[in-house]
């Protein structure tokens, strides 16, 4: 069988071997990008082959609808079988397992390995690995400032001092879930952040749980969810008996940690004083349509700030920017952003801006800093006038530092704000990055200590 024309020699040489082959379909223009398919290869740590279908033949030869679909196909070309959307992985495994059951009584299965080298191989090592999220503890007449780094793909949490010089480290960087001393707990990938004195909330996105850190007991335990992956929606509960969707960041506020959940397309409100936690806006069903917190649709919630009881949220999967209040009768509003496939590149006021693929959000001066993660920019949303301008990133992928309008960044995913800087965590170049905003220039932080 030629599936694709890249995997004719493949097919030739290896007639009878079990192939898992990911075939990318990109919705978004910066996803098109082979190099930038290839950094989410290695940021996922995917170890099967990818075919970048970037003009989308494949998508169109085969009938493919939706994101994502699974094609079975036999040894002998023929196609068995398909299933649009989420699998769970034990059904997965029971259909591969007796698929594979039956082709290997028959004989038609060679189980020899295939040989390639796995792109994660080819990374050398750094300080940072895929930074998500940055959150920032103001500096005060009282105490100096910090930086939390989510650094991401090492499996940890960093603090640093403003300038970067390390203070303390969370979580041992082994894959995992468990509570205890900074040094031996564990986490997978963790993200979004909040801080509230001496305690850190912490987003551990692919356990699906969310973490609280005792930075002066240096101890880290989890405070919601079971570790598993919900695949359906429920209506919440005790915070320990539920299982979350990806929670990608968070938010405090009275009492309230809101956390956006990404795999839900919601966001929920786990009240800290009675413990208890629960959807708090979007039905479930991803798109983009305001109204009433119960009735109102998101799409995939990256980034969430809180300012003068406001929750501001980006929705990635719609490219927008939107709100909900946190009183009796509070509702969805979008800010910037019209729907499911409308992005883009355009300085503009509210709804007339575009953006790709947003995925931060950062208060400062009463202001919003976004960061354009597609874009590969850091815009401002002037929150009176509803202008939304670009204040760094020329838009072309890279690593620049410089006069802010000529600086260059490749898929930027976190901000924070201090003393008249934005901290940028520059997630495809493993990077902290500075935009100092009086001076109108980007550097690199210099991380020390590690």
């Amino acid at each position: 069988m030629h599936l694709f024309p890249q995997l004719r020699k493949l097919e030739e040489k290896y007639p009878d071997s079990l192939v898992v082959l990911g075939v990318h379909s990109a919705k978004y223009t910066s996803e098109k990008d082979t190099d930038n398919v290839r950094s989410a290869v290695i940021r996922y740590d995917i170890q099967h082959p990818v075919v970048n279908d970037g003009d989308f033949k494949v998508w169109k030869e085969w009938g493919i609808r939706a994101w994502p679909t699974i094609m079975f196909i036999d040894p002998r070309g023929n196609v068995i079988g398909k299933h649009e959307g989420e699998l769970p992985f034990a059904e997965f495994d029971r259909l591969i397992g007796d698929m594979t059951g039956e082709f290997s009584r028959a004989e038609l299965i060679d189980p020899t390995p295939l040989p390639y080298q796995l792109e994660a191989a080819k990374e050398a090592a750094r300080p940072l690995a895929y930074p998500g999220k940055i959150e920032v503890d103001a500096p005060s007449d009282f105490k100096p400032g910090r930086l939390f780094i989510a650094d991401s793909n090492h499996n940890r949490v960093l603090i640093t001092d403003l300038d970067g010089a390390l203070q303390d480290v969370i979580g041992s960087g082994e894959i995992g879930r468990s509570d205890g001393a900074f040094e031996t707990a564990s986490m997978w990938r963790p993200q979004g952040m909040a801080i509230d004195g001496d305690t850190l909330y912490i987003a551990d996105a692919e356990n699906h749980m969310i973490r609280k850190a005792d930075l002066s007991g240096r101890t880290l335990t989890t405070i919601a969810g079971t570790g598993e992956q919900s695949l359906i929606r429920h209506k919440g509960g005790h915070p320990l008996a539920n299982p979350l969707n990806s929670p990608y960041d968070l938010a405090l506020h009275d009492g309230v940690l809101y956390s956006a959940q990404a795999g839900f397309h919601q966001m929920w409100a786990h009240d800290l004083g009675s413990n208890t936690i629960s959807p708090y806006a979007g039905n479930g069903r991803e798109n983009i349509v305001d109204g009433a917190l119960a009735d109102a649709e998101l799409a995939q919630t990256y980034g969430l700030q809180v300012l003068d009881g406001t929750l501001y949220f980006a929705d990635s999967e719609t490219s927008s920017i939107r709100t909900a209040g946190t009183d009796v009768d509070a509702r969805v509003h979008t800010l910037v952003g019209t729907g499911l496939f409308d992005f883009g590149d355009s300085d503009d006021v509210w709804t007339a801006a575009k953006l790709q693929h947003v995925q931060g959000i950062a208060v400062g001066d009463g202001v919003l800093y976004l960061a354009d993660s597609y874009n590969h920019k850091i815009k401002r949303l002037d929150l009176v006038t509803g202008l939304v301008k670009t204040i760094a990133g020329s838009g072309e992928r890279g690593m620049e530092d410089g006069p802010a309008s000529e600086a260059s960044f490749d898929e930027p995913a976190g901000l924070a704000f201090a003393n008249g800087r934005i901290y940028v965590a520059d997630t495809n170049n493993h990077l902290i990055r500075v935009i100092d905003i009086g001076a109108e220039t980007v550097s690199t932080l210099e991380l020390t200590g590690l």
